[in-house]
This record gives structure tokens, sequence and C-alpha cells, in this order.
């Protein structure tokens, strides 16, 4: 199994993966440097997938890295998260979410209901990653993550604190009181899951992405730092 690492340097975070003469793939544009007998792949997606790339802001190539040695992916102020995926899971990742993974690990695309998206802020086209098979995951966020179990209920969230889901959990948009006690009510519309499954949830972002955040209205670094 692909050894993931969580690196944390002068406050920006980093991952990297060890592999014995195995498979792993990351997110476009995510490489920083590697070292050892490492073969990098960029596989062209199906047909279907680069039609629906159109639409998304997904990227559909997902290069491979294949042999023995160490990757670094690109650093980043905001965080890192890494899991097992059970082999029954199957994710539902938020865009922008997806980071790296084994190559065991089985990419797909799906999207929410159009109207649940739209009043959610989602737009027109919102396709997501899908995450299944066994093998170990790594995921970026804002700031720490937590793992949390619903069964036969609902997790109602403001803003974008859910990550990923698992399949059992429907995804919908709702106001946060009735009308017309939602227009005196301060809250904007919620996002809510509901059903049984997990949910991956960042309840506060690290200070120093927050601070950044609140500095450059929301721009983020990309690409490598030192361009």
């Amino acid at each position: 199994m692909a050894e993931f690492t969580i690196r944390n340097v002068e406050g920006m975070r980093q991952v990297s993966i060890r592999i014995e003469e195995e498979t792993v793939r990351a997110a476009h544009g995510a490489l920083s440097n590697m070292n050892g007998n490492i073969r990098f792949t960029p596989r062209l997606p199906n047909v279907a997938d680069m039609l629906r790339g159109i639409f998304t802001r997904e990227s559909r190539i997902r290069p491979f890295y294949q042999g023995t040695g160490t990757i670094y992916l690109q650093p980043s102020l905001r965080g890192f998260h890494v899991f097992d995926n059970a082999p029954g899971d199957r994710w539902i990742m938020e865009r922008g979410v997806y980071w790296a993974s084994e190559g065991s690990i089985k990419l797909g695309m799906t999207k929410d209901p159009l109207w649940a998206s739209l009043w959610a802020g989602d737009g027109f086209f919102p396709w997501k990653t899908t995450i299944s098979g066994s093998g170990r995951v790594a995921i970026n966020s804002p700031g720490p993550v937590e793992e949390l179990q619903v069964k036969d209920g609902a997790v109602k969230v403001q803003g974008r604190l859910v990550l990923g889901r698992t399949k059992g959990l429907k995804f919908k948009s709702q106001r946060a009181a009735g009308f017309p006690r939602n227009l005196i009510s301060g809250q904007d519309r919620l996002r809510v899951f509901e059903g049984t499954g997990k949910v991956l949830i960042c309840w506060t972002p690290y200070w120093n992405e927050h601070l950044y955040q609140r500095m450059t209205n929301g721009e983020s670094i990309r690409g490598s730092i030192f361009e």
C-alpha cells in the first residue's frame, strides 16, 4: 500500500507519497517534484468524461505515477486529509476536493439534481467527482476534516463545509426558516444532506488560509509557488 504523509513546514502543508512498485494518481497540475524510478503518465479520459469536462471546473486528466520512489505534491496554505476507502463506499466529492489516490481507486462523475444545485449556487452543470474501490485517498480542504456518521437524519450546513458524502445521502437546498421569516433570519440557504451515510466535513479553516483568503478576496495559489 502506498504511504501518504502530510508534511507541515513553515505554516504550509504538503502531501508526499512513497510507492514501491505501485501506482498512484493525482489531480491535474498537482506535482511539485519526485525522486526515484517513477514514470509519469497522463492518460486521456474517455469521450463521455471529456464532454462532461467542458461543462465543469473538474479536470478529467488525473496523471498516473508508477514505479518506486517518492512523489511530492504542491504545498498549500490549505490542508489535506487522507483516508482509506472501504470497498463498498462510493463518495461524491465537492468540486476541486480530489487531490490524489492509489491506483486501485476508481474515479467517475455524477451530478446533483438541477434545481437543488441552482439554489445552492452550483450552476447549471453540477458535475462532481466520485470515488469508489478499495484504497487510500487524499483530498484538499481549508482546515481539519472530521468524518461524521448520519443515520436516517440530515446534516444542514451554512456554506461549503461538507467536502464529500457517501451515496446514501441525498443533496438539496432549503431556506434556513420558513417564508417570510427567512428574510429576517440573517442566514442564506442551507445545504442539506439527508439519509444514511457518511460526510467529510470541515468546521473551521486553518488561520493562515483564512487570513490569506480575506486579504486576497478569495484568491488561491495555483501552480508552483516558485514560478
